[in-house]
Formats: structure tokens, sequence, C-alpha cells
């Protein structure tokens, strides 16, 4: 609905999804071209056709991510997990330090949509932190997006316990995602959370 009598801007609910490279500085320091490259292809090939087939939108490219949105929470969390998945499956025949990890943070929360389609507000912040708080190949959800999937989406949620991160007032409840052939050993759990930065 508008949010003014004369403002073009909108609000609703929707999911939002946040996803980065890990390491990206590091993969460009080392060969620019390719890793150009490579996101070019991960972008056409797995990212934008997936949102399209999961019926989001991508709201902007951020680089070395990504800002989506979707009107289904659980259509959301499974292209998350499907692309999570493409992305390891292509990860096995590279050397390590070419492999691409995706962070994902995914939100359940109110927007702010202007003239331009752009989204705005808590919800979108709350997803970026989550995505800063997820590990190299994982997903991280928040608790209304946990409360709207867990028994609908094969998988299961680790408590993260709330989560005091930069610019939300109030802690933040997060869960980690595990899904079969997404879920990490904990040793390599331990590997993963070295990459981490929140």
């Amino acid at each position: 609905m508008p949010l003014s009598g004369s403002d073009t801007h909108t609000s609703r609910l929707a999911t939002i999804v946040v996803a980065d490279i890990v390491e990206y500085s590091r993969l460009m320091a080392t060969d620019e071209d390719d890793t150009y490259s490579t996101l070019r292809t991960i972008r056409s090939e797995l990212i934008d056709p997936g949102i399209e087939a999961a019926g989001g939108r991508i709201v902007k490219h951020l680089g070395d991510g990504f800002l989506a949105e979707f009107p289904s929470v659980v259509a959301s969390v499974r292209f998350a997990m499907s692309l999570q998945d493409r992305i390891r499956l292509r990860n096995e025949e590279l050397p390590e330090d070419q492999q691409f990890h995706l962070r994902i943070g995914i939100n359940l929360g109110d927007i702010i949509v202007d003239e331009v389609g752009d989204i705005f507000g808590d919800g979108v912040n709350v997803a970026a932190r989550l995505e800063s708080l997820a590990l190299p190949g994982g997903i991280c959800v928040s608790g209304p997006v946990r409360a709207s999937v867990h028994k609908r989406i094969d998988a299961t949620y680790e408590d993260l316990g709330e989560q005091h991160v930069k610019n939300i007032p109030t802690p933040l409840r997060a869960y980690h995602l595990h899904w079969s052939g997404g879920s990490a050993s904990p040793a390599e759990r331990g590997r993963r959370s070295a990459a981490v930065s929140i």
C-alpha cells in the first residue's frame, strides 16, 4: 500500500534472500578474468534462472552476491538449497583454491519497495546479517522463516541462539539449515567456520 498520498513507494511482506561469495577478493586477486567469467556463468546458468523458476525476482546483483525477493517462503528456501547443491557439485571438478562458496541468508519480513523496484527496510537488513552468520556453502534463516517451513522442507535446523549483529537493535534468532547433501560434518563445519566473518 502507498506510504503517503504522493509517494510511489509501497510496503509489503516478503521473503528476502541475500547471498555473498566467500573470499571473492582473494579469488579476484588470484585470477581476475577467470573469477569474473565464473561469476557471470553462475549468475546466468544457476542464480537468475533458478530465482525465476521459483517465482522470485532478482532485485539487484551486489558485485559478488545478490539480493532477491520471493512471495513464497518455501520456494525461496528450496531455491537456496538447490543453488548450494549445484555449486557444490560444480566445485567437485575444481581445485580448492578455485572453488566458489556462497553464504545465504533468508528472512521473512516487511520491506519498502521504491518506484524502480529496489527494496529497503529492516527485513532486508536482517537478511544481510543472516548471510554473514551462514557457513560457506550454507544457509542461515530467521525465526519467522523456520516457523514457516520447518514442517514443509526436508531439513533440520540448528539453533544458533540470539545473535547480536551490527545495526540491528534487538537480538536476532538465527538457525543454520542442514539438508541431505548440504549438511556438513563436524570437521567440515570447523573448517568452514574459520572463513566466516560477521
